[in-house]
């Protein structure tokens, strides 16, 4: 995820207080092991290999816990086009896969492959680098407390979520599109309004199908309670104006999400947008939110 985009509320009621009391924030132990992988990817450059990890047998049981959960959620509430690429997605059941093995496959299915991330990453880093076919990817993995939410993006986001969209063409394409419109735009306004359009469909996406939303965003693919609440959302069409005047949730889950008919549309919507886009394609007075 990017940098702008690390907001991620605590719960839809609010009853587990604010993003800095989770215990992810505030274990000091689990910190110094976040850190710690996190390290490796200082002065990492782009495309280079991700170093393996010695996960613990904690923390693949977290893995095991929440891989169990949100597989059956999302074949109740993803969309079609999810659920047949997850057929074919390197993510097995009983232990967290080591991005090496994750891109290798990745590579095979569509060209894309994780690059390392050690946290929130700039935008213009992290959106261009889809142009050249790689994602950034954390390695640490969410606290084992609360494994149902993660207050920051980890392994299991990156892999449940972004690798099984990066296993189907369809989705690949749409990472390759925002990438490519990000390496020639350099004026941070613009650049987050790419964004923010990425935030409310690879991250946030739904689709209408057969009357209901279905989800195909990364965020909601790899959250238990969000996606299951997609009957309480607002949901309104897939506008790029509408996405771009709509702030994000800083407390509770989304309240408006942004649905397409088809990931053709999805393609279609954002492809008009981000071809007219240049540096100087910022409205008066728009600043980072």
């Amino acid at each position: 995820m990017t940098d702008s985009q690390f907001r991620t509320p605590i719960a839809a009621d609010g009853r587990l207080g604010t993003a800095s009391e989770h215990p992810g924030f505030a274990d000091p132990a689990y910190l110094r092991r976040r850190q710690a992988i996190a390290a490796s990817a200082r002065g990492h450059r782009v495309g280079d290999p991700s170093p393996p990890v010695a996960y613990s047998s904690a923390e693949h049981q977290t893995w095991r816990r929440v891989h169990r959960v949100v597989w059956s959620t999302q074949a109740e509430h993803a969309c079609r086009a999810v659920l047949q690429a997850r057929e074919q997605a390197p993510i097995p059941a009983d232990r967290i896969p080591q991005h090496t093995e994750v891109g290798a496959r990745l590579r095979a299915l569509t060209g894309f492959d994780f690059t390392l991330a050690g946290g929130p990453v700039a935008n213009k880093r992290f959106l261009g680098a889809m142009a050249r076919g790689y994602f950034h990817a954390v390695q640490f993995v969410r606290h084992p407390a609360m494994p149902m939410f993660t207050p920051e993006p980890d392994v299991i986001h990156d892999v449940l979520g972004h690798g099984i969209h990066l296993s189907h063409s369809q989705f690949a394409d749409i990472y390759r599109l925002i990438g490519q419109t990000v390496t020639r735009i350099d004026n941070p306004d613009v650049l987050q309004m790419i964004s923010d359009a990425y935030w409310f469909t690879l991250e946030y996406g739904v689709l209408d199908e057969d009357g209901r939303p279905k989800a195909y965003g990364a965020a909601l693919l790899s959250s238990y309670g969000e996606i299951r609440q997609l009957h309480r959302s607002t949901v309104r069409p897939l506008d790029i104006d509408a996405v771009l005047t709509t702030r994000y949730a800083i407390s509770g889950y989304q309240p408006v999400l942004f649905a397409a008919r088809s990931l053709e549309e999805v393609t279609d919507i954002l492809r008009a947008f981000l071809t007219r886009l240049d540096d100087d394609s910022a409205p008066p007075g728009r600043t980072h939110t």
